[in-house]
């Protein structure tokens, strides 16, 4: 008999792990799961969203490289999540910083509610909703350093990062006995696991691959506008998912996070344009776009915890500084972010996380905390302690994990390739077949 390579034998071990029983259907709430189940769908569209996203903003030679990244994570996260992922990030405790493996291979994960996260809905409802927030994470990265990694070291890459960085952050923040979780920071759906945890770690790569070739010779502009905006259009769509779903339950906290949501998202993209104009003099769509991403973003640790008029506020504010931190900062500091993953969320979820601890009123969720303006200012020092704490973890994991890559395998593409392009040396195709 051949020898089976090493990870099918992996996987085989796998298949000695008992399933689960049927679930007591009188436990689970039918209205609650199916919100969950189409929220998580809604999820998983925004990252295909985030492929046309980000793949309109490349020059076209890099078309087809850019969405593959997007739409592998969706293959290599999904199988990643039921292995060992979902385990690290919600099995039970150990030390307050990762989850046990009592989940590994989803053992024990059924259609059961576990009372712990979510005591309405089935838990591998809650284990798949969880798996679409790991995969968006991981595709947001890619905008960092876009149009010049290789794509084995690409794949090497996400695996470990959302092994090892993504994962315990979860369980940090949401996890039960969770440190952060603990020390009583709120984020309702992932600014400081998802947005902080994605631009700071896109900083470090774009940081240590330097700058694209010939960028200062020939700056690149995006291809193909439209694409960028339909990508837009699906992540708004996608993010009442985000952050509606992030509610669990059918009712009156994901209708608030609903309408938080769109309110944020077009605050900050009018915020976003008005300073473009005032500044450049012409309003674009590309500002138009980036704005309504960056008040997604803001609103994302906060949309179960605040109101209205604070989300226009918290997208306003987004708008600025996120047009600030991309056309200043960034022109300062000389990186090479090329889709501004740091500038939109880095700094977005960060601002995100803070705007939390001053506009969160326990009016709104009664499980949540009072912020600043409601009457309690140790929310804000809660929120920057974790926003510090993401930051640092997600930087320090980043620079290890991408020496580790680039010590097996080469990480940054050679300069012939970058001048042809990644489409054709890493895939063998291209997007189009005419010029224009």
């Amino acid at each position: 008999m051949k020898k089976l390579p090493v990870f099918l034998l992996f996987l085989l071990l796998f298949t000695l792990i008992p399933g689960v029983a049927l679930a007591d259907e009188s436990a689970v709430n039918s209205g609650d799961t199916a919100w969950v189940l189409a929220s998580a769908a809604l999820v998983l569209l925004m990252t295909p969203g985030l492929a046309f996203f980000y793949g309109g903003m490349v020059r076209r030679k890099n078309v087809l490289s850019t969405i593959m990244h997007s739409f592998i994570i969706i293959c290599i996260v999904s199988v990643q999540w039921v292995l060992i992922g979902y385990t690290i990030a919600f099995g039970p405790d150990q030390s307050h910083l990762v989850g046990g493996l009592s989940f590994l291979g989803l053992n024990g994960v059924g259609a059961d509610p576990n009372p712990d996260y979510a005591a309405t809905i089935p838990h591998q409802a809650f284990m798949v909703f969880q798996l679409m927030f790991a995969i968006i994470t991981a595709a947001l990265i890619s905008g960092s350093f876009a149009e010049r990694m290789r794509f084995p070291a690409f794949l090497l890459f996400t695996v470990l990062w959302t092994t090892l960085v993504y994962d315990p952050l979860a369980h940090w923040v949401w996890g039960v006995d969770g440190w952060l979780r603990n020390l009583g920071a709120l984020d309702f759906a992932g600014g400081t696991v998802v947005h902080i945890s994605s631009g700071v770690s896109g900083l470090i790569i774009a940081l240590l691959l330097g700058k694209r070739s010939g960028l200062d010779a020939d700056p690149p502009t995006p291809h193909d506008l439209p694409m960028s905006v339909l990508g837009a259009g699906l992540l708004w769509f996608g993010w009442f998912g985000f952050n509606g779903g992030s509610a669990l339950t059918a009712g009156g906290l994901a209708t608030s996070a609903f309408v938080v949501t769109n309110t944020a998202a077009a605050s900050a993209a009018l915020g976003w344009v008005i300073i473009e104009w005032m500044t450049h003099g012409k309003p674009t769509i590309l500002g138009a776009i980036s704005g309504c991403v960056a008040g997604l973003v803001a609103i994302t640790p906060g949309s179960g915890f605040v109101g209205p008029v604070s989300a226009i506020i918290i997208g306003l504010v987004a708008g600025v500084v996120c047009y600030l931190a991309v056309s200043i900062l960034k022109a300062k500091l000389g990186y090479d972010d090329a889709l501004d993953v740091f500038g939109v969320h880095g700094v977005g979820g960060t601002w995100g996380a803070l705007a939390t601890g001053l506009f969160a009123s326990k009016a709104i969720n009664s499980a949540g905390a009072d912020g600043l303006f409601f009457g309690n200012p140790g929310q804000l020092l809660i929120q920057a302690e974790a926003a510090l704490a993401s930051i640092a973890f997600a930087a320090v994991g980043t620079f290890i994990l991408v020496k580790i890559v680039n010590a097996i395998t080469k990480i940054r593409a050679s300069v012939e390739e970058e001048v042809v392009g990644l489409d054709l040396p890493m895939h063998g195709e291209r997007a189009y077949d005419h010029i224009f």
